[in-house]
């Protein structure tokens, strides 16, 4: 018999949070206890999104809903500025934290990792949960040994905050491991306009594109003598992080760590 879990959806009014609140409802063994959101506290969060009444309010915040709610594990898809809050709430409450937010540093995740040690207590922070996105970047990494010639090139909507996404830092990071920091291109390339050539990473560029009616793709492309390869994901709709959200929540339950990256629970 699966285990039951109870989840409190931090942003749940949001277009993730939606598929997140939906997605819980399609499955028995997973309960939604709780929604935050400031803009709808206090309605009924089936009705404000658009769905049969479910007899549970909105929180105004993370810790009003730690409060009011019993929960085994808090979904965020907040923003880059309360998710650290979040987490930390979350884990002093003895609440698994499953993070889809970016924003986090490096000096964030060592921190919130202690905090987790000393609780004992599990958290999944992934910059992408789409199963084929995870893929994309274990790939990446795997043709940086042979190929190390690499750019990146990531494209969502024009709503998102940060750039460039967490994916595409998560997939340099991971390319990093397998390439030793070299820089590409001209000795005496020059930028006639700033940023023309996009971020700089260890040697190689990021670019970000941000315009209405994407979702979230990535490609990486890899140059080398006579050829070119490109590794491509594309999220054409948000339902697509729905599996890696589900297969977080139940992972998390095992966990008494944080893991950073999806890759890192798949049996891959």
């Amino acid at each position: 018999m699966i285990m039951s879990i109870r989840v409190i959806v931090a942003g749940a009014s949001g277009r993730m949070g939606q598929e997140v609140v939906k997605m819980i409802g399609q499955h028995d063994h997973l309960i939604l206890t709780g929604g935050v959101s400031r803009s709808q506290k206090g309605r009924d969060i089936g009705e404000a999104l658009g769905l049969a009444p479910l007899g549970i309010d909105f929180a105004g915040s993370v810790q009003e809903a730690l409060a009011k709610f019993d929960a085994d594990v808090l979904v965020d898809f907040t923003t880059p500025q309360t998710v650290k809050e979040n987490m930390e709430l979350a884990i002093q409450a003895g609440v698994r934290p499953v993070v889809g937010t970016s924003g986090l540093s490096e000096q964030d995740l060592k921190e919130l990792e202690e905090l987790c040690r000393e609780r004992g207590i599990g958290a999944i922070v992934a910059p992408n949960f789409a199963i084929g996105a995870v893929l994309m970047m274990v790939f990446a990494a795997q043709a940086a040994k042979y190929l190390p010639h690499v750019e990146i090139i990531e494209s969502h909507h024009d709503r998102k905050l940060d750039a460039p996404s967490g994916t595409a830092i998560k997939t340099a990071e991971l390319i990093t491991k397998n390439r030793p920091e070299m820089k590409q291109g001209h000795p005496e390339e020059e930028e006639v306009l700033d940023g023309a050539r996009g971020a700089y990473y260890q040697g190689f560029r990021i670019h970000s594109v941000r315009l209405p009616g994407l979702v979230a793709h990535q490609e990486v492309l890899f140059g080398g003598s006579g050829q070119l390869l490109t590794i491509r994901h594309d999220s054409l709709n948000r339902e697509s992080f729905m599996p890696g959200v589900k297969l977080a929540i139940e992972k998390v339950m095992e966990l008494d760590h944080l893991v950073y990256g999806l890759e890192k629970i798949l049996d891959l």
